[in-house]
């Protein structure tokens, strides 16, 4: 399995209420993108990284950046005027060597290593799969006027995360055949009739959309479930010719 990741990272950040883009908010001691970048780059199944960038931030990261993103090998890429422009941009850059195309958002840095493994391994046997969470709480649609306007039935309701990831020429099809924006890239394939594993997350994948997100991130990024370490050989191992 070789895959080609791209995190759109070019998004207004409207609702964070910063000047700057909420991607390059520091989380701890890293930038939020940074932390999102991490989760890949050393993995031996990837075999490029793209990021998208808002064209008014390229010159600022290629500058402030250059050392993280040089030492990572990350190609950038400019942004289009929504996520699905951005994402059609990285698409046309995907190297030739990779057979599945992962794409996550730069503001879900806290994700393990063992979420990835098992979303990588499902789109390996359905062609695409996504994280997503079972919603518990209780549903209502609410009216301009702040009035509640409608319960929803909960059942079957799940949250989408990211990572998604699917089949190299399942998403580039999917994008050639996109007639609008979407919210994630599951929706375009969905729309061209192709199957969508999905691989139960954790809502500890957290999406970092306001400050309050961004003090939960900090909350919870170092208590992530962590690979097992490698069980040392014995005695009987070590001493094997």
């Amino acid at each position: 399995m070789k895959v080609s990741v791209i995190i759109p990272a070019a998004g207004a950040s409207r609702r964070f209420g910063s000047r700057s883009s909420k991607v390059f908010e520091r989380l701890k001691d890293r930038p939020v993108f940074i932390r999102s970048i991490e989760l890949f780059v050393n993995r031996d199944d990837v075999v490029q990284v793209q990021l998208v960038v808002a064209e008014q931030d390229l010159e600022m990261v290629r500058t402030r950046y250059a050392a993280n993103i040089g030492f990572m090998g990350v190609g950038l890429v400019k942004g289009g005027p929504t996520r699905t422009d951005s994402v059609r941009n990285a698409l046309a850059g995907v190297a030739q060597e990779a057979d599945y195309i992962c794409v996550h958002d730069a503001v879900r840095p806290c994700v393990s290593p063992l979420w990835i493994d098992a979303v990588f391994a499902a789109a390996q046997k359905v062609g695409s799969a996504i994280l997503a969470c079972p919603l518990h709480g209780t549903l209502k649609r609410v009216g301009q006027d702040e009035r509640i306007a409608e319960t929803l039935r909960r059942e079957g309701l799940w949250e989408a995360q990211t990572p998604q990831v699917f089949r190299k020429e399942v998403l580039l099809a999917a994008y050639e055949k996109a007639g609008g924006e979407a919210t994630d890239d599951a929706a375009l394939v969905e729309a061209i009739g192709q199957p969508v594993a999905v691989v139960r997350g954790d809502p500890r994948n957290v999406k970092i959309t306001t400050p309050s997100d961004l003090a939960l991130a900090a909350a919870v990024v170092d208590l992530l479930p962590k690979p097992k370490p490698p069980k040392p050989a014995g005695p009987f191992e070590e001493a094997r010719w």
